[in-house]
């Protein structure tokens, strides 16, 4: 699989980096804004792409991401011909989004390889998380570009916001929502 490293997207990138790794034994999950992108087609661009480490025993990722060019700066690994983009491996395992450690990612089948990424929902519920614990507005937005964009559970959306005791988290997102 190749791309275009210069111009690629956060999609293009997250596949390519992705199926790579996954062929090397390392399953990955797309997290943060790079899915925001991904789910509203473009509206929103991240600049980097977020993969939490689906298990604790991961060996020789910096080789791997090395056989693709990728060298390692500080946290992050950067690609000399991807100047608009850059990739990241915060945190994790277990993915969560506030208190919930039971997020289960979305598969999709990539030239036969499967690779992971959270669902519409949980992008929506990850994004508001931002906006309830460090009051960031941009936050709120992006939940709302995902959910004009993807089917989303607004059920299981409320129900999260209301275990994190931010019922006017959810209120914000539905008002806005409306309105667009």
């Amino acid at each position: 699989m190749t791309i275009n490293l210069k111009t690629c997207t956060e999609k293009e990138l997250w596949e390519y980096v992705a199926v790579h790794l996954k062929k090397r034994g390392i399953d990955t999950i797309l997290v943060g804004g790079a899915v925001v992108s991904i789910y509203s087609k473009g509206a929103y661009h991240s600049g980097d792409l977020d993969f939490v480490k689906a298990s604790m025993f991961v060996t020789k990722l910096e080789e791997s991401m090395s056989e693709i060019g990728f060298k390692k700066h500080g946290r992050h690994y950067i690609h000399p011909d991807c100047k608009h983009l850059f990739v990241e491996f915060p945190g994790g395992p277990p993915l969560g989004i506030g208190e919930d450690n039971t997020i289960v990612p979305d598969e999709v089948e990539v030239k036969g390889t499967v690779i992971k990424i959270l669902s519409p929902t949980d992008c929506v519920k990850d994004r508001l998380a931002s906006y309830i614990h460090f009051k960031a507005p941009e936050g709120l937005d992006q939940a709302v570009l995902v959910a004009k964009n993807q089917d989303v559970n607004l059920t299981s959306i409320k129900k999260w916001c209301k275990n994190e005791r931010a019922d006017w988290a959810f209120d914000d997102f539905l008002t806005l929502l409306k309105k667009h």
